[in-house]
């Protein structure tokens, strides 16, 4: 498309905010709207010299998609410095009325997810590649779970008292939500009720609040074109403080070894479960007691919250492929969870 028309973005408008901010001067250049998993808006360009990438939400917003623009500018801000990877703030802009949503901009990062490509290099094919990969993957989580979200300024970011409590009420009510889509069926999804009562029948009595990515796997990850080194993790916003054994049990529960569909590659030399478990482990310096049941709160949570693209499919809103491929997803993501218990 034309350089002047990126859907989203009021350019002019972008162009004097940044003038106000003092982040460089002259014209737009090199502009490239970047592809992937996200439906928000990802704008990478130059301007006097210096490479930006721009993140609003999608065109037509949801009803939290300013407020959840501003709270991924909040959390990589308080990231800087630490030891978990991921994209460098630039400036944000909290007011949606600039160019018609909040945004941010950070600096690109050079990576590849490796959910939708793969660079060609001699090392593509390499298990060993692999392998370290997936330990890289467990590493970044564990380096989140161990900060202290209180010292890094995110002590109001989330609500953790009787968070664990509230999350099978919440997404089974989530879920029941559905039915209000014309021709959405109530027993679209099986083995809900048997998986809710397992997990409120055993829910760890003890646990440390902290930061949670909320949706991590390998689509949401980049990895350096070269070496298995993890470069940031990306798209933060279902981040919030409660349990940070819920990105473990994420992880675990879009394995591609369990689920080779969700990662677009072939998983033949990742590491099996107790070592991602055991590297997680050693990085975040904690023993973990329970990891079947964050593996299936976290398959229960996913499953319910992809079947919503279902719903809009049956609403008009989405294509039947797209809608039908995540109902498949989510209905294997409760078989499996089903088969842990």
């Amino acid at each position: 498309m034309p350089e002047n028309e990126i859907p989203g973005v009021d350019l002019d408008a972008l162009v004097r905010w940044m003038d106000s901010a003092e982040l460089g001067s002259g014209p737009l250049e090199d502009l490239n709207l970047l592809g992937g998993g996200s439906q928000n808006v990802l704008l990478r360009f130059r301007r006097d010299g210096r490479e930006y990438v721009l993140r609003r939400g999608p065109e037509h917003k949801r009803a939290n998609t300013d407020e959840t623009m501003r709270r991924e500018a909040r959390i990589l801000a308080a990231l800087s410095g630490t030891d978990v990877p991921h994209p460098s703030l630039i400036a944000a802009c909290p007011d949606e009325t600039v160019i018609g949503g909040a945004f941010y901009l950070m600096e690109p990062v050079e990576g590849f997810a490796p959910a939708f490509a793969w660079p060609h290099t001699p090392h593509s094919d390499d298990d060993g590649l692999q392998y370290e990969m997936g330990l890289e993957m467990a590493r970044a989580i564990g380096e989140l779970g161990r900060l202290d979200h209180t010292t890094i300024g995110l002590a109001d970011f989330g609500k953790p008292e009787g968070w664990l409590e509230r999350q099978v009420g919440r997404w089974t009510s989530h879920l029941q939500g559905y039915s209000q889509v014309p021709g959405y069926p109530a027993d679209s999804l099986p083995h809900v009720p048997e998986i809710a009562e397992w997990l409120d029948a055993h829910r760890p009595s003890r646990w440390t609040p902290g930061i949670i990515h909320g949706d991590f796997h390998f689509a949401n990850v980049l990895f350096d074109q070269h070496t298995p080194k993890l470069v940031a993790m990306v798209d933060w916003e279902l981040a919030t403080i409660g349990d940070p054994l819920l990105d473990l049990g994420h992880l675990l529960a879009t394995w591609p070894l369990h689920f080779p569909t969700l990662a677009g590659f072939d998983p033949t030399g990742l590491p099996p479960r107790d070592a991602v478990i055991g590297e997680y482990e050693k990085t975040r310096g904690t023993s973990v007691e329970d990891p079947t049941w964050y593996e299936v709160l976290a398959a229960f949570r996913l499953a319910i919250i992809i079947e919503g693209t279902y719903a809009r499919y049956l609403a008009g809103q989405t294509t039947e492929a797209n809608g039908r491929r995540l109902h498949r997803s989510a209905v294997g993501l409760l078989t499996r969870a089903a088969t842990l218990i």
